[in-house]
């Protein structure tokens, strides 16, 4: 008799218009990674939020340790040892990572005043014990993402949790950060804790990962053991058809100069000084990809061209026109496009229909707007085109954007920014949370874009990525661009190197 931690039976969840979860299996060993996998709205996690007590089930039977049991909410949840990690961190910027830890379960000094200093020590002894390094004192918004993500981690610990759920957990991690979070799940199961695991990253699952279960548009397809499957397996499992790892484009033709950034200086918002005289041209049908571990300058870079961030000193020329210091919106005018880093801060507005989020950067343009008077039938009559072109799967043009999956609000701002067809499209980490059909989609998408004579400026922590689609690759490092290589002439060992500092000569010698 297998020992299973957790075990949800013909789960059946619906919501207006589309059946989330139809009649699904999931059965959890004690001290597995078990990889929850699925396209991007196949019902992940729905499915998990059933399980964390966000939602409640039409139908079907939840038992965690061989007992049924009724999981209303998450505090019912956190009782039986269940905890989530969200994909979207659920943490106070301002706080500290203990008083972020220990909101709503507070230890409490003579019964009335909180116990910082008792919680600090804790959550230390905790981040020892399973080796989750994280200053318990420093502020969130201080912290890096991957530190971040400990913090929520030792959350779940902290409030006694044995089963913790991880939704899409490296969808904002560098390559670095994503090999110390493999690390630290190993160590968690050693320590007899059951970890399961969403995510769409297929070479994660095969090198964490015990079990898999796949979902398809809602339903289950079945559970295998890692040890006995393989990467292709897994994808055409997922998405019903083989996959193309490996994206077919012919040579680039490259043109006249788009993009030229001269000497270019740019400060972050602690004025520090991040991008320190840089140069860099793209040109019309080429996709340059830039290289570079997050946090050395590539975002302040991106802010300035884009109009979002103030420069210091230096240029920025659009089709030889001097855009520096012009406001987003004029940018946005002059023919560049942008794919944000972070689609919630912006790329969307959340609480507005996704249809309306469609027209965001051409709502007060025809024909969309005539007289300052906008025609919701052409803004709805365009969405859906675009939803339809681009498989954003909602259940309507008039759901919220905050309803959709994460991959399928990604879909939505790639729709958008694509369709307008810029003469500079910019895509930072336009891949994010997507699964392999939907990034196989994407890749070829921005391939098609540079062979209308487009020019592409592609920002990625994902190499494999990078090398497979970009045309030439500036690695950048300490707020500079340090090379200039071709992908065919490289490989992820030798940007890894020159991402640290490295030299090309030191890179190529290793």
């Amino acid at each position: 008799m297998d020992n299973y931690v957790i075990e949800m039976l013909n789960i059946r969840k619906e919501f207006p218009g589309i059946v989330a979860n139809n009649n699904i299996n999931l059965q959890v060993k004690k001290g597995e990674i078990h990889a929850l996998l699925g396209e991007n709205g196949a019902g992940k996690s729905t499915l998990m939020n059933v399980l964390f007590g966000l939602y409640q089930p039409e139908k079907g039977e939840i038992k965690v340790n061989g007992k049924a049991v009724k999981i209303t909410d998450p505090n019912v949840a956190n009782r039986l040892g269940i905890g989530m990690v969200h994909q979207h961190f659920m943490l106070v910027d301002t706080f500290t990572v203990a008083q972020n830890i220990i909101l709503g379960s507070e230890p409490k000094k003579n019964g009335v005043l909180v116990d910082l200093k008792k919680a600090e020590k804790e959550i230390a002894e905790l981040s020892e014990q399973y080796g989750l390094r994280v200053d318990p004192k420093a502020k969130i918004r201080d912290i890096s993402v991957g530190m971040q993500q400990r913090a929520e981690i030792l959350k779940t610990l902290y409030r006694g949790s044995d089963i913790i759920i991880l939704d899409e957990p490296t969808a904002v991690l560098t390559p670095q950060e994503i090999k110390e979070l493999i690390g630290i799940m190993k160590s968690l199961v050693t320590e007899g804790i059951s970890i399961i695991l969403i995510t769409h990253k297929l070479k994660e699952i095969m090198e964490a990962c015990d079990r898999c279960t796949v979902i398809r548009k809602g339903e289950g397809i079945g559970t295998v053991n890692v040890n006995e499957t393989n990467v292709d397996e897994l994808a055409s499992l997922m998405v019903g058809r083989e996959i193309n790892f490996k994206t077919e484009k012919t040579a680039a033709k490259p043109e006249d100069i788009v993009l030229s950034v001269k000497q270019l200086e740019v400060k972050d918002s602690r004025q520090a000084l991040m991008v320190k005289g840089l140069d860099l041209d793209i040109r019309a049908g080429e996709i340059v990809g830039i290289a570079g571990v997050d946090g050395n300058g590539q975002t302040e870079l991106i802010e300035a061209i884009t109009g979002l961030r103030k420069t210091e000193s230096g240029d920025v020329f659009l089709n030889n026109k001097k855009i520096t210091g012009l406001s987003t919106r004029k940018v946005t005018e002059l023919g560049v496009a942008h794919i944000p880093q972070d689609r919630h801060k912006f790329g969307l507005v959340l609480d507005f229909p996704i249809g309306e989020n469609m027209v965001l950067q051409t709502y007060y343009q025809k024909p969309f707007s005539n007289n300052k008077v906008l025609s919701f039938r052409k803004i709805y009559e365009y969405a859906e085109k675009l939803i339809e072109d681009y498989d954003v799967r909602t259940p309507s043009s008039k759901t919220k954007a905050r309803g959709l999956s994460g991959g399928n609000q990604q879909k939505a701002i790639i729709a958008r920014e694509v369709d307008r067809s810029p003469d500079l499209l910019i895509a930072v980490q336009p891949t994010r949370g997507l699964d392999v059909g939907a990034i196989e989609n994407i890749h070829n998408r921005l391939i098609k874009e540079r062979d209308k004579g487009r020019a592409v400026l592609l920002v990625s922590f994902e190499l494999d990525e990078i090398i497979n689609v970009s045309d030439r690759i500036a690695v950048m490092f300490d707020g500079r661009i340090v090379a200039d290589v071709k992908p065919g002439e490289t490989n992820e060992q030798e940007l890894g190197l020159l991402m640290a500092g490295s030299t090309k000569e030191k890179a190529g010698e290793a």
